[in-house]
């Protein structure tokens, strides 16, 4: 293979690492922390302050607010009763932001918050939910945000991922890998899974009797055959598979000093409230900031489970506070430590589930709420973000939007728009058809825009 066919392959590689790389319009966020709150928070028990609701506890719910809805849980909604939140609310800062009593940390940081309570979704059962929070669908093989993302604007780190996971929780989300999967676009663009602890990517270690010099030439040994087929095909996959074992050899190095956060100070540690032995969701949130100083551009955090529907181990008295406590601290120091460190400006942080919960009670072994895809809260900070406001207002039983609704897709193309990128404008042809994360929707949620 000539000079010239190595120099266009690798060419060829480095565009399908990169992407378009085009922004539409200047942005006002480098990188995305997205904490997904895996099973839908209820909202009531943390944001949507409805007294209201709480004077007419046991009562029936209204059947016009029912009428033809499908709940994932509730075979008839004929007698269900409202169920008021038993929390304590107050208002925080200088904005005023209602929250309750189970975010003391949060609270403290209510001025950096834009809370946006109207939040709608499509599907009421959490994988596909799931899927389309993080996909803008319902069906698989469609790209996550964090891939069109970093096929949009590429990553400016070098060793590593630009679109990492990070899980913490009893267990993974439902759907698994599919929500953060490239779909059809070239899978250089995946989110990759780190582990906290031990291995941070399993596989990635050279075998003990491998030495450096051998593991390099059987790199370019492999690097020079993908070449050449490249060459031959245009494949753009082989660039993929050819940037992936790059990565992996600098990505070496790089992912241990990462998740090695023993050089970080015992004052950062205490404001995360990290445990250096133990995983946790507050040492991902620390994790998240080390990402995103070394130019990762898409860093998602799950944790679960916040399935609360009244059931062993999914009680609103006793399990769901448990669960806020494992992320109250680390959703605010993750704030805090952005901001003393001058990169919240640039990092947009975005914290919610797949959808919310129900006004309506759901009587299990305890009490809990069902699944709710008309109204749910998310909170943003940072990143081009209006701080200190609440974005929408819900009716006084908190099921449905009175005002300024944000749909999943005005989400997605408000976090492009962001990052500069115009949600229109940004697509890859795919079957004879141009696809884009908010298919054929999404309009700009303006208020959120500092």
């Amino acid at each position: 293979m000539g000079l010239g066919s190595v120099a266009l392959a690798s060419l060829m590689a480095e565009k399908a690492q990169a992407g378009p790389s085009a922004l539409h319009h200047p942005p006002k966020a480098k990188n995305v922390i997205y904490l997904f709150m895996a099973g839908g928070p209820s909202q009531l028990e943390l944001f949507d302050y409805k007294p209201r609701l709480r004077e007419l506890n046991g009562q029936p719910i209204p059947q016009s607010y029912i009428e033809g809805k499908r709940f994932a849980f509730m075979n008839s909604t004929h007698g269900v009763k409202l169920l008021g939140s038993r929390r304590e609310f107050k208002q925080h800062g200088q904005s005023g932001a209602w929250m309750s009593d189970l975010l003391p940390y949060m609270s403290g940081v209510a001025d950096e918050l834009s809370i946006v309570t109207t939040c709608q979704t499509e599907v009421f059962n959490h994988a596909p939910a799931k899927l389309f929070m993080n996909t803008g669908s319902t069906q698989f093989g469609r790209p996550a945000m964090g891939s069109w993302v970093t096929y949009g604007i590429g990553s400016e780190s070098r060793d590593l991922p630009g679109f990492v996971v990070l899980q913490s929780g009893p267990r993974g989300p439902r759907g698994g890998a599919v929500n953060w999967g490239s779909g059809f676009l070239p899978t250089t663009y995946q989110g990759v899974p780190l582990r906290g602890q031990g291995e941070p990517i399993l596989n990635l270690s050279t075998p003990a009797d491998i030495d450096a010099a051998a593991q390099r030439r059987t790199i370019d040994a492999v690097r020079d055959l993908n070449l050449k087929r490249l060459v031959a095909t245009g494949d753009e996959e082989i660039a993929t598979r050819i940037n992936a074992y790059e990565m992996a050899y600098r990505m070496q190095s790089s992912a241990p000093e990462l998740i090695d956060i023993s050089g970080e100070s015992k004052a950062t540690l205490d404001l995360y409230g990290v445990d250096p032995k133990q995983p946790s969701f507050a040492r991902n949130c620390l994790l998240a900031r080390r990402l995103v100083e070394r130019g990762t551009r898409f860093v998602q955090l799950y944790h679960t489970s916040w399935d609360n529907h009244g059931g062993k181990g999914e009680t609103l008295e006793d399990d769901f506070p448990k669960t806020v406590h494992d992320v109250d601290q680390g959703c605010a120091a993750l704030i805090r430590d952005l901001r003393s460190r001058g990169l919240l400006e640039d990092t947009l942080v975005v914290c919610g589930g797949e959808f919310g919960r129900t006004p309506m009670g759901e009587n299990r072994e305890k009490t809990g709420r069902n699944h709710h895809i008309d109204a749910f809260t998310m909170w943003f900070a940072g990143g081009g973000v209006k701080a200190g406001q609440t974005v929408g207002k819900t009716d006084e039983l908190g099921f449905n939007p009175a005002e300024d609704k944000a749909h999943v897709h005005d989400i997605h193309a408000t976090i492009l728009h962001l990052l500069g990128i115009d949600h229109k404008k940004l697509t890859f042809r795919f079957q004879g058809r141009d696809f884009r994360l908010t298919d054929v929707h999404g309009e700009l949620i303006t208020k959120l825009f500092a």
